[in-house]
């Protein structure tokens, strides 16, 4: 079983089970034997009870009498909810799966930095910087530069101070990491570095027009960057 957020066996179970829904290999449907799970997973029954309501809740399970508990369609479960949206893109980080994310990012960061120029904080900036600078250190790690690009994202859209926006926080941290991991664990990333830049300095000088634009160029960017791997998988 892998790693969860969860702490303990019993996170381990979840992110088990959800992992595999999300994989595929328990279809819509289809029945999740919990006196075979405990047999397989080593675990009580208690534990694998907890883990279906806690699978319940995010729309990817339905206990039914004398069907047992069932796999739910995919589009009833709660794909907003933190942690199915990490299973899919460690388990399903198809191109249908990013092109997704894409979207939602083109959609929500560009509004995002409008906001931030008008409302940021000396703070804001301070952390933008940061990672910034993480990000252009050429002897950075891959991991250390994956993680400065999630809190320049992240900071980003703190700095529009809108709390509902930053409810989509997770969404974009999640399109982002998938992203990253394809394309920083491959070539230089200080190639992103002008475009990142771009972003903080029209947010830094108040400019809403020009950091929606900096933000459009910086996700375009991004797009060619998945693609050009994806396209040189696909001709492999």
């Amino acid at each position: 079983m892998s790693g969860s957020p969860f702490r303990g066996i019993h996170g381990a179970v979840v992110a088990h089970l959800g992992e595999l829904i999300v994989r595929g290999d328990v279809s819509p449907g289809e029945p999740l034997d919990p006196v075979r799970l405990e047999g397989e997973l080593g675990v009580s029954r208690t534990v694998v009870r907890e883990a279906l309501r806690v699978l319940a809740a995010k729309g990817m399970v339905d206990a039914r009498p004398k069907r047992g508990t069932i796999v739910r369609p995919r589009e009833e479960w709660a794909l907003l909810d933190a942690d199915v949206l990490r299973w899919q893109a460690q388990n399903r980080a198809d191109d249908a799966f990013l092109s997704d994310l894409a979207e939602v990012r083109d959609i929500v960061e560009p509004a995002g930095a409008r906001l931030a120029a008008a409302r940021r904080t000396d703070g804001d900036l301070a952390t933008l910087r940061d990672a910034l600078a993480i990000m252009a250190d050429p002897d950075a790690s891959v991991d250390a530069v994956i993680e400065a690009d999630l809190v320049f994202h992240r900071a980003l859209l703190a700095a529009a101070h809108n709390e509902l926006l930053w409810q989509m926080e997770q969404v974009i941290a999640t399109g982002l990491r998938a992203r990253d991991l394809l394309v920083y664990g491959r070539g230089p990333w200080t190639e992103s570095v002008p475009a990142h830049r771009a972003v903080l300095d029209a947010v830094a000088a108040g400019d809403a027009g020009g950091a929606e634009r900096a933000v459009r160029d910086l996700l375009a960017q991004a797009d060619r960057d998945v693609r050009a791997i994806t396209s040189g998988k696909e001709s492999e």
